[in-house]
């Protein structure tokens, strides 16, 4: 179990979440800790801490090991089918680690390796590799189209790291890379500006009910009534076992009833969400829900609850310039949010700028920038820690409902 952690995403060809590379703060350079029982112990009940199925889902845990790790044994815990074990430093002809690497391959574990230089084939360790991590942003291009060709005929897969923007994605696709890491996905594509599309208009209802000190529960049935699918994807949404335990929920009224108005603005407004962002990488949709989540908690913290839920309202909507591919003056001149919304995703609240710094560093696995926005906000570092592993939990329980309705949609590059 782990408390302080951060995930970073590696997609696929398809812009599909194919994996998570773990990143551990008490871990030397980001790699996976070694504890002593009693500090374990410690952790485990003073800290919110994640299994890695709760990290990463169902999808696979990219852990980094410090060679001294590794040549000592891995822990007996981690699945090898779940599980890539991967290099933190240059490997150089060590013969211990070697050794290790292939007891590593022995008990069924991939290998990856980071290697900027591109690993001599003549390496002791290249027979042992699965996949190959490239820095396109320290690789030089020339170099890396050079020497992908004797990698995809070892069967290596290749993970370009450090993709920034649309436009590196799709080289490094064109060159041969089989898997992306960075965040290109969350970035617009084009920023042109445009309008909405008419059939998004019923969103854009829900989204100004959503930010509205009123609740007009007539007005959002007649929105929601407007399409069936609407109303079905709100019901799967509030009968979700990650919010709703107990209840069989059959109308909005009843969830009224039972949730309260502040929660229910909630689940409209990342109703609206899930379905303007339909057609984009369900991992932009994913990182808005834990945004949302973690902005709600630090708003709570903070002492700002409210209605409508500011909070939670700005860190679901912090990534619509992405979303959308529009700027986001753009965005929020055709949405009927309030003031305060507007003005934090703007960047112009300091209170909501430090959660956005906050999030973003989180995400990056920023640690100094952490413990700064600690300070800011006057919230113990290790505690933050628990209120984003609690926005990661609750993030993957509102994304199966969501993956499980959306349809998994072709990547048509323009």
């Amino acid at each position: 179990m782990f408390a302080f952690i951060a995930r970073q995403p590696i997609l696929d060809r398809e812009k599909d979440v194919f994996g998570y590379e773990l990143l551990f703060r008490d871990g030397k350079s980001g790699t996976y800790p070694t504890h002593d029982n009693e500090k374990s112990r410690y952790i485990a009940e003073h800290f919110h801490t994640l299994g890695l199925d709760d990290i990463c889902g169902d999808k696979t845990s990219f852990i980094n090991f410090h060679s001294d790790t590794l040549i000592a044994g891995l822990p007996a815990t981690l699945n090898p089918d779940t599980v890539v074990i991967e290099l933190s430093e240059y490997p150089a002809q060590q013969a211990a680690l070697v050794d290790a690497c292939k007891h590593v391959k022995q008990l069924g574990f991939k290998l990856a390796i980071d290697d900027p230089a591109m690993i001599s084939g003549q390496h002791s360790i290249f027979p042992l590799i699965d996949i190959l991590k490239v820095d396109v942003h320290k690789a030089n291009y020339s170099v890396i189209e050079q020497n992908i060709p004797r990698f995809l005929q070892s069967s290596i897969q290749l993970v370009a790291e450090n993709v920034s923007n649309h436009d590196d994605f799709v080289v490094c696709r064109d060159l041969g890379f089989d898997l992306f890491q960075g965040y290109f996905f969350a970035t617009p594509e084009k920023t042109v500006q445009r309008q909405l599309p008419a059939s998004k208009m019923n969103l854009v209802d829900l989204m100004g009910e959503s930010a509205s000190s009123q609740f007009n529960l007539e007005r959002i049935n007649q929105i929601v009534e407007r399409d069936a699918a609407l109303s079905f994807l709100l019901l799967k949404f509030i009968n979700n076992p990650t919010i709703n335990k107990r209840y069989k929920i059959t109308s909005l009224k009843h969830a009224l009833n039972y949730m309260g108005e502040v929660e229910i603005k909630k689940f409209i407004a990342l109703l609206s969400l899930a379905h303007l962002g339909d057609d984009k990488p369900l991992e932009l949709l994913h990182m808005s829900l834990v945004r949302a989540k973690f902005f709600d908690l630090l708003a709570q913290e903070r002492g700002l609850n409210s209605d409508p839920p500011i909070g939670f309202l700005i860190g679901l909507f912090s990534l619509l310039d992405a979303l959308l591919d529009q700027e986001m003056p753009d965005i929020l001149r055709q949405l009927p949010l309030t003031d305060e919304v507007n003005d934090a995703l703007l960047c112009k609240s300091a209170e909501f700028n430090h959660y956005l710094k906050l999030v973003r560093a989180f995400e990056g696995a920023l640690w100094m920038n952490v413990i700064r926005e600690s300070r800011e906000l006057n919230i113990d570092q290790k505690y933050l820690h628990s209120l984003y592993n609690q926005a990661i939990v609750w993030g993957n329980g509102v994304r199966k409902t969501i993956s499980s309705y959306f349809p998994k949609k072709q990547v048509i590059d323009k």
